[in-house]
């Protein structure tokens, strides 16, 4: 009971790790798998096959490729406006700064389905043709609100005299910028721009409501699912973990590095 007791944190955490982490375990385990039938959902017999020819499905290459396009393209521009928002929020005083800052905040707080349907009552009326543009400006609209509240974070527990220090060595605005204010701001830029690619690439409700006949990487999912589950999903979803798996432990590894680098 005492090894319990004094383990109960760490193995709540444990548990709680391989609740999130079992379906990724799901996914992987059947992306081998050779199904009887249309779907996927009952295990038969080992196979390669999938693995061997991960584009065998019709679009599904081509839906995963507009997806990561939509997703790079919106993360930078989130980013790019995300970063300057916050550093505006934290950094100036101006007139409805109080009433900006509620606004940048309601995509968070909206349900996707409002935003989804008020967008696309937006773009029908002002005569835009849905497809690519219409996603692309819905993902960077709900992924501003995510990286300002990432940057803002970091932004706010930066010393100013770091600053004020850089310009006594006449260090000019750029400099300082450059040199000192972007290099402690970067984690939470890296932080908002992460998570701003993640919620891209994963969106379903509003890319659905605003897309027209562009067919993201979601939505044939969706739509596959209707007709029967390619193993195939299950081989993209796989490669998509185990790449988000190593860029998180390259970046602690960095991490620990640059932190053991650094003198006593």
């Amino acid at each position: 009971m005492q090894w319990l007791r004094r383990n109960s944190v760490v193995i709540a955490g444990l548990g709680t790790l391989a609740y999130m982490v079992l379906p990724n375990l799901v996914v992987t385990l059947f992306s081998f798998n050779n199904p009887a039938g249309r779907f996927n959902y009952a295990w038969q017999e080992f196979s390669l096959d999938a693995w061997k020819d991960p584009c065998g499905v019709a679009d599904l290459c081509g839906s995963l490729s507009l997806s990561l396009q939509i997703a790079l393209w919106s993360t930078l521009a989130a980013t790019l406006l995300g970063t300057a928002i916050a550093f505006a929020l934290v950094r100036y005083r101006f007139r409805a700064r109080g009433a900006v800052n509620s606004l940048i905040f309601m995509p968070m707080a909206m349900p996707e389905i409002v935003m989804a349907a008020s967008l696309l009552a937006l773009f029908l009326n002002m005569g835009i043709q849905l497809g690519f543009r219409t996603i692309l400006i819905a993902h960077i609209m709900f992924c501003l609100s995510f990286v300002v509240a990432a940057v803002k974070a970091r932004v706010l527990s930066m010393d100013p005299r770091l600053e004020e220090a850089a310009r006594d060595l006449y260090a000019g605005p750029v400099q300082t910028f450059v040199r000192v204010t972007l290099p402690i701001a970067a984690p939470g830029i890296a932080a908002g721009a992460l998570l701003a690619f993640a919620l891209s690439f994963d969106d379903f409700i509003i890319t659905n409501f605003n897309s027209g006949n562009t067919v993201t990487f979601p939505m044939f999912v969706w739509g596959s699912a209707q007709r029967g589950t390619p193993v195939q999903i299950n081989v993209i979803g796989t490669a998509m973990f185990v790449i988000a798996v190593l860029v998180v432990l390259a970046a602690q590894l960095v991490g620990n590095r640059r932190k053991n680098a650094q003198p006593k």
